[in-house]
């Protein structure tokens, strides 16, 4: 029998909407990274974290097509600093753990999203 997919061991597309669910509340409320979603539309927002999800599905192995443009090109302009990165990571890791999402499948994010720095900090 073949290894679940790393979108199978996080819940699938279900799973996968429950962590955008408790991380995008939490980065929107901060008061470093709210910026960001300033003067955004409900509309905008739903957008986003529909391409969110899309784009965490294709890449942890689900059926999802992304059709978003690439991480460098959504983020570039932003002056995303490293400190902001940082907050970013510790309100994942709150989230990974209101989830009680397993040590192995953090980690997997973790790098995931790690392996992402590059193309979104700038400043």
């Amino acid at each position: 029998m073949a290894e679940k997919t790393l979108f199978e061991r996080l819940g699938g597309y279900e799973g996968i909407v429950a962590f955008t669910n408790d991380l995008l509340p939490r980065v929107q409320a901060d008061p470093q990274l709210g910026r960001f979603w300033q003067n955004r539309s409900d509309d905008g927002l739903a957008r986003e974290q529909q391409l969110l999800i899309d784009y965490l599905c294709a890449n942890s192995g689900g059926p999802m097509y992304y059709t978003g443009r690439d991480m460098k090109l959504s983020h570039k302009g932003m002056k995303i600093s490293e400190r902001d990165w940082e907050i970013f990571l510790e309100h994942a890791g709150a989230t990974m753990k209101a989830l009680q999402v397993p040590q192995q499948e953090c980690d997997e994010v973790g790098a995931f999203v790690t392996s992402l720095k590059s193309d979104i900090v700038e400043a």
